[in-house]
């Protein structure tokens, strides 16, 4: 074995222990991606033995530092939400304007706006109580519901500023901001398509995903939700406004972080009242207040309640923060390096050269904005060798930079652990979602800079 290919090595172990631990041995996925980590980190010459451990808990850290408080708002959301009948109402709001057999476009379309100005882990804590209170009432599709929300949300999430991702890249190659938003719109729009609706109704006919007692809320108590008169539920507005809360609080953040200098006053103001971890929590209060107003509760069950709920958030940001863990132990093995210096010297041309060095790069270590601004950073210098506008450079990033989220990617836990997803059912929705944006945002971005160069 030579020393130079040890970053591979450390790879494939990682696969291959991840598989073991998790598929074969069938343990907590916590404890299968903690002592993957381990193995991991030991294999890895780049990483000293002695700093193993250290280094598998500060990865694991700086992952919770990101999603901690977030998760654990959400449980109290989805908890909330759907106990307080706010999911359902929502969800019959939805309906009466799409009818009931066509609820998947009212979330699609939802998916698509939200995940514009928030991060696509938000859109998805929101998003996924109603996609469970639509399963408990239709009755079917519940793997359709959680393909168009994933698509749709990943989609903009990789390809649309002022989504974090993309506007860095789009910074890193120096394109120009309105340019890429028309262009990330037109390349996201059909792509989602494809991934989302196309592929979700194909893949119901074929996985059947049942609802499962998730976020402290038993498959029993939806299924009575579902069955209450409209008289008994909040009104649409006290429903909705978790959400709008959390959205228009963390958008509002992004775009003035986006559009103003840092010196006005209102930026600092909107960066604190926008941060997830604050936005998140002023939702979880308004849904906490509904649920205790629509219930019979006393106060001490409600904050019993809400207790079961940070439990459930608890374990699942423990799984999450593990996943990112597993991540950053492949990156600090230098996967990702060894893998986009042996891919820069292809030929295929600066686009595709772009997406498959975002591709190997977010395969291997698991982060799609890792993946992203690490082949921007390789592949900026080599812009003026491209005969169309950088944004469908930043577009190739994006989407190779989302492909195949499996094991070492948070998200695919938080899908998992959020949606009541067993590891398989990921696989078949989640993970092959991801592949589909990747392959058809590709294609779309070579066909549209073809047809229309914008140079």
């Amino acid at each position: 074995m030579a020393f130079e290919h040890a970053p591979l090595v450390a790879f494939g172990v990682g696969l291959v222990m991840t598989i073991l631990l998790l598929v074969k041995l069938k343990l907590p996925a916590f404890l299968g991606l903690i002592i993957s980590t381990f193995v991991v980190g030991m294999v890895a010459p780049e990483v000293p033995l002695r700093d193993v451990a250290a280094e598998t808990a500060t990865a694991f850290g700086d992952t919770f530092a990101g999603v901690g408080i977030p998760i654990l708002m959400a449980a109290v959301i989805g908890k909330t939400m759907l106990e307080s009948g706010a999911a359902e109402r929502i969800i019959r709001a939805f309906t009466s304007i799409t009818g009931e057999e066509h609820g998947e476009y009212a979330l699609f379309g939802s998916g698509f706006v939200l995940a514009i100005p928030v991060f696509f882990g938000n859109v998805f804590y929101l998003m996924a109580p109603l996609a469970r209170s639509m399963r408990a009432r239709v009755g079917h599709s519940y793997s359709l519901f959680i393909v168009v929300i994933c698509a749709a949300a990943a989609t903009t999430h990789v390809f649309v500023p002022p989504t974090p991702g993309p506007l860095a890249v789009a910074a890193e190659v120096e394109a120009n901001l309105g340019t890429t938003i028309l262009v990330g719109v037109m390349v996201g729009a059909p792509t989602a398509v494809l991934s989302g609706l196309v592929y979700g109704k194909f893949i119901a006919k074929r996985v059947d995903i049942p609802l499962r007692d998730t976020m402290g809320t038993t498959t029993e108590e939806l299924q009575e939700i579902s069955q209450q008169s409209t008289s008994n539920l909040p009104d649409v507005l006290e429903a909705a406004l978790p959400i709008v809360l959390a959205i228009v609080l963390v958008g509002t953040q992004t775009i003035t972080d986006t559009f103003f200098s840092s010196s006005a006053w209102f930026v600092s103001v909107f960066a604190f009242v926008g941060n997830p971890n604050f936005a998140l929590t002023i939702a979880a209060i308004v849904s906490a207040v509904t649920f205790y107003r629509m219930t019979s509760l006393d106060l001490e069950s409600w904050a019993e309640e809400l207790t079961e709920a940070l439990k459930e958030g608890g374990n699942i940001a423990a799984i999450v923060g593990a996943g990112g863990a597993f991540g950053g132990m492949l990156a600090a093995a230098g996967v990702g390096g060894y893998i986009s210096s042996a891919l820069q010297e292809l030929g295929l041309g600066l686009i595709v050269t772009a997406w498959v060095i975002a591709a190997a790069v977010r395969i291997a270590q698991g982060s799609a904005t890792v993946a992203m601004l690490t082949t921007a950073g390789i592949v900026a210098p080599l812009v003026g060798q491209l005969s169309v506008h950088p944004a469908y450079l930043v577009m190739a990033i994006g989407a190779g930079g989302n492909i195949l989220s499996w094991y070492n990617d948070g998200g695919f836990w938080i899908i998992t652990e959020i949606g009541g997803l067993t590891q398989a059912e990921a696989l078949k929705t989640w993970t092959v979602v991801t592949t589909l944006i990747a392959v058809f945002g590709l294609v779309f971005t070579l066909s549209l800079s073809t047809v229309m160069p914008l140079v």
